[in-house]
C-alpha cells in the first residue's frame, strides 16, 4: 500500500508541476497588474487546497521510508523532497506574496517560470524513478 502511496502522490505533483510551468506560470503575463493581484488572491489559496496535501503526504511517506531503510534511493528522494521545500520556501512563496500585494514586475513573473523548473525537474525525478522501481 504504501508503494501505491507514494506513486499517487509523486504522480500528482509531477501532473500538477507541468500544469503550473507550462500553462499557469506562463498565463500571468497576460494580466494587467491589478488582474493578476486580484486572480492570484483566489488562485493561491485554491491552489494550495491540492498542493499542501500532496507536499505533505509526499514528505511523510518519504521520512517513513528513510527510516525503514537507508538506502541510496530513499536518502536521495529524501533530499530531494526536502529541496522542493526548501526552493518553494525560500524562491516561491516571496514571490506569490509579492504578486499578491501587487508589490511585483515583469522579471517576478519571469522569474517564477524559470526558476519553477528546479521543482519541475525533481518532481518528475521522483515520479519516474519511483515509478521504475515500483
Amino acid at each position: 500500500m504504501a508503494d501505491v502511496t507514494r506513486l499517487l502522490l509523486d504522480f500528482g505533483l509531477f501532473v500538477l508541476i507541468w500544469m503550473v510551468q507550462l500553462i499557469v506560470y506562463p498565463s500571468f503575463i497576460h494580466f494587467s497588474k491589478n488582474g493578476l493581484a486580484e486572480w492570484h488572491k483566489k488562485y493561491t489559496p485554491r491552489i494550495s487546497f491540492l498542493v499542501i496535501p500532496l507536499m505533505l503526504g509526499q514528505l511523510m511517506v518519504y521520512g517513513a521510508l528513510l527510516q525503514e531503510a537507508k538506502t541510496f534511493y530513499t536518502i536521495s528522494c529524501f533530499i530531494l523532497v526536502l529541496l522542493v521545500w526548501l526552493v518553494t520556501f525560500t524562491v516561491f512563496v516571496p514571490r506569490h506574496k509579492a504578486i499578491t500585494a501587487g508589490n511585483y514586475t515583469d522579471k517576478t513573473l519571469k522569474e517564477l517560470v524559470n526558476f519553477n523548473w528546479v521543482r519541475t525537474v525533481i518532481w518528475s525525478a521522483l515520479f519516474f524513478w519511483t515509478y521504475a522501481i515500483l
